[in-house]
């Protein structure tokens, strides 16, 4: 992999991994398309990582005082939350400790998988914008308690798959069970924090960040980190401005007519 090629790849991955339209489906699209090859899934996981140092600048003082309460055993919103995004992660790691090279083998499944997982993705931002929109008439719009959160965990286990949007994914299922679009977007977003860093952990652990194991060189990993972060940063402000004024249907709309193109692609 080139730098032009990871800074590139960087960019996109900071832009749509906090948009409902799937940041790893769009990485698989732009490799299939350019023919970048790499040997397993480190770029990937470093570019999350760099997302999701973003994700902690975005919200350093929201981490502080979680972090802070609950160190000191305090019973504050702040100590709940931590202790609603800990039971959310649940799914997610028992996925990446049982199914973790079935999941990096569909990375290698071009663009089918991913086209079909786009017009899922489109499917649940409908549905979950038609839900909140009658759950908000009735008047039954509720906080994220355990159940919520376990709930939109499983959600984000299924997103692991290339094509199916993360955020599109959890912030969907949050809206769908009465969630207010103030307190979704923000837990969704902080929710990613803990598997990917774990999972960046087990692979610097492991020597998974080694030129001679991945075939990409440090300063290719370094330029794709350095543009998924900035890029990254706006896209994390930008869509906690989309969820509370804008309507999903053009995401859904999106991703249903992307889908539909990686679906005919390789029939042509």
């Amino acid at each position: 992999m080139k730098g032009f090629e990871a800074l590139i790849l960087g960019l996109l991955q900071g832009l749509t991994e906090f948009l409902p339209v799937s940041s790893s489906g769009h990485l698989v699209i732009v490799k299939t398309l350019f023919g970048i090859e790499t040997e397993d899934a480190s770029f990937e996981i470093v570019v999350h990582l760099a997302t999701v140092l973003s994700t902690i600048v975005v919200f350093r003082k929201e981490l502080w005082e979680m972090v802070s309460d609950t160190l000191r055993f305090r019973n504050t919103p702040a100590t709940g939350l931590t202790l609603r995004l800990l039971f959310s992660a649940i799914p997610v790691l028992i996925v990446g400790l049982f199914f973790k090279e079935k999941v990096e083998t569909l990375f290698s499944g071009g663009l089918t998988i991913v086209g079909w997982m786009l017009l899922l993705t489109a499917v649940l931002l409908m549905v979950s914008q038609w839900l909140s929109a009658l759950r908000h008439k009735k008047g039954s719009v509720r906080p994220i308690g355990y159940r919520e959160a376990f709930l939109i965990g499983i959600a984000q286990a299924f997103a692991v798959l290339p094509g199916l949007s993360r955020s599109g994914a959890t912030i969907a299922t949050g809206l769908s069970l009465g969630g207010n679009k103030d307190k979704v977007a923000p837990f969704s977003f902080l929710m990613v924090l803990i598997p990917v860093l774990g999972e960046a952990f087990l692979e610097i652990l492991g020597g998974g960040f080694a030129p001679a194991r991945t075939g990409i060189t440090f300063l290719a990993l370094a330029i794709g980190f350095a543009a998924a972060f900035v890029s990254g940063l706006l896209a994390c402000k930008l869509m906690i401005t989309i969820v509370r004024k804008v309507r999903f249907t053009w995401f859904a709309v999106y991703c249903m007519l992307a889908g539909l193109a990686c679906l005919i692609v390789p029939l042509l």
